[in-house]
């Protein structure tokens, strides 16, 4: 392990590995957005975001693998090209932001998130793919994937109405996040982040990846997804609050 590397950092390192790679093996890419602001409360928000990257690509080759053919093209087609679009807006705005004030953004976004996702739960409405919808929500899932890979939250509340089955929801989140993490790759490396340090640290996590993918999978069908979501929400809500605060006293 580097020198420079805290005990504390890497342990938390390796459990948001493992929560995101639960996130892609079937509990949902809500899961995965705990991952960042876990990480942003020992480190730096954008280094956080820059080694989780190398490691998100891995776990979404093993996630496309697991749902292979489960894709439904036309929320696929609305909503990619946006959210390169939303990747390239990241990358201009997050490197002209401090590490408080992209805390304070993460705790802001987070709690966002929360506040939409409980507005829209107990909606039963379906709706069919739209290309507006898509484009605005695949915009906004790109922009907040860049910064802190919480594109989860934004990308469910367009997808979730859809009515999508299990297997084919998460086989279309899989392909979404594959093409942004590709696309957010050249807007890492353009700002500087994918150094051999980060790197280096991206390498001792990677044996978290595949487990975390497939402990998900494994859990798929054998825990309430209401429970796994009501924990979700409580931990976002709880570490959204926390950054939110330490942005604001660091700033102010």
């Amino acid at each position: 392990m580097p020198e420079s590397m805290d005990i504390v950092v890497y342990l938390l390192a390796f459990l948001a590995v493992i929560i995101n790679g639960m996130a892609k093996g079937g509990l949902g890419s809500i899961v995965g957005s705990l991952s960042v602001p876990l990480m942003s409360l020992a480190m730096d928000p954008v280094q956080a975001a820059a080694v989780l990257l190398p490691l998100l690509l891995l776990m979404d080759f093993i996630s496309m693998w697991k749902f292979r053919g489960q894709i439904y093209w036309p929320a696929f087609i609305h909503c990619l090209p946006a959210g390169i679009v939303g990747v390239a807006i990241g990358a201009m705005i997050f490197n002209q932001l401090s590490d408080a004030s992209i805390r304070l953004l993460i705790g802001l976004v987070s709690l966002g998130f929360c506040l939409l996702l409980w507005l829209q739960r107990n909606s039963t409405s379906r709706s069919k793919s739209s290309a507006v919808k898509g484009s605005f929500w695949g915009c906004l899932t790109g922009f907040t994937s860049f910064g802190i890979h919480a594109g989860g939250p934004p990308l469910s509340i367009y997808l979730l109405p859809l009515g999508l089955s299990s297997h084919l929801l998460m086989g279309t989140q899989a392909w979404i996040f594959a093409g942004l993490n590709f696309s957010k790759v050249a807007a890492y490396s353009w700002l500087g982040q994918l150094d051999f340090s980060n790197l280096v640290f991206s390498l001792f996590l990677v044996p978290a990846a595949p487990a975390g993918v497939f402990l998900g999978y494994y859990l798929l069908n054998r825990l309430s997804q209401k429970i796994i979501y009501g924990f979700c929400y409580l931990s976002l809500f709880s570490l959204g609050s926390v950054l939110f605060f330490q942005g604001v006293r660091e700033l102010f």
